[in-house]
């Protein structure tokens, strides 16, 4: 059985784990349990899924480098890469502008042969509910690129089990409605403030590669109905 290490055991990876284990031999690792000489090393497949904090790119060469040669390994980045552009765009935009996400994801393509980029739309789904913030009360409006943490995991294991090990993809809902849209709903569904809204971005992040080449059909295809 192939074996799967999970780095990052939070909101999406816990979940990931569960789903995958269904079909490999998966474990879920934090950085405090990845020595040199860990179990981790030796996975097939390596699914990175921490957050970007605490030396992050320090982090993925570590990965890079310890993870054996014939591994696979799966990024989780973000469509926050495009924030250059204004309307549709999609993989084959030219990206310019630094960022961490940006440098992330040319480390590993540069370290290794056999990277799969996921760029995840916001997550949302279960508990993380648009709208429904502790304390953020003003918004700018434009279309969402959200994607439902279901999608994500089911997306995931789909890849796996087609053999996909390298490429870029947009994780995204392919119905993008309006921020204020969505807080409108949630507003009259949870009870919580709609908030202040101005301007509007006019930026989709696009998948239609996602669903051409894996011929995947959304779970959850539009983010009004995320939480019905």
């Amino acid at each position: 059985m192939k074996k799967v290490g999970i780095f990052g055991c939070g909101w999406l990876g816990k979940p990931l784990a569960l789903e995958l284990q269904k079909e490999f031999e998966v474990e879920c690792f934090s950085r405090e349990t990845t020595g040199d000489d860990a179990p981790f090393w030796r996975s097939d497949t390596l699914i990175i899924a921490m957050h970007t904090k605490d030396n992050y790119l320090a982090t993925l060469q570590k990965i890079a480098a310890l993870t054996k040669p014939d591994a696979n390994i799966i990024l989780m980045s973000s469509t926050s890469v495009y924030k250059e552009f204004e309307g549709d765009v999609d993989e084959s935009a030219v990206i310019t502008q630094p960022s961490l996400i940006k440098e992330a994801e040319e480390l590993l393509l540069r370290a290794r042969e056999r990277v799969l980029v996921l760029r995840l739309g916001g997550l949302m789904g279960e508990d993380r509910v648009a709208g429904r913030w502790k304390s953020a009360t003003k918004f700018q409006d434009g279309y969402v690129n959200y994607i439902h943490r279901d999608d994500v995991v089911a997306i995931i294991k789909r890849m796996l089990e087609c053999g996909i090990t390298q490429g870029v993809y947009n994780l995204v809902a392919p119905l993008h409605p309006s921020r204020l849209e969505i807080h409108q709903k949630n507003s009259r569904k949870f009870g919580v403030d709609v908030g202040e809204f101005e301007g509007f971005t006019k930026r989709r992040v696009m998948s239609h590669k996602l669903s051409k080449e894996l011929g995947y059909s959304f779970k959850y295809p539009n983010p009004l109905e995320f939480w019905d």
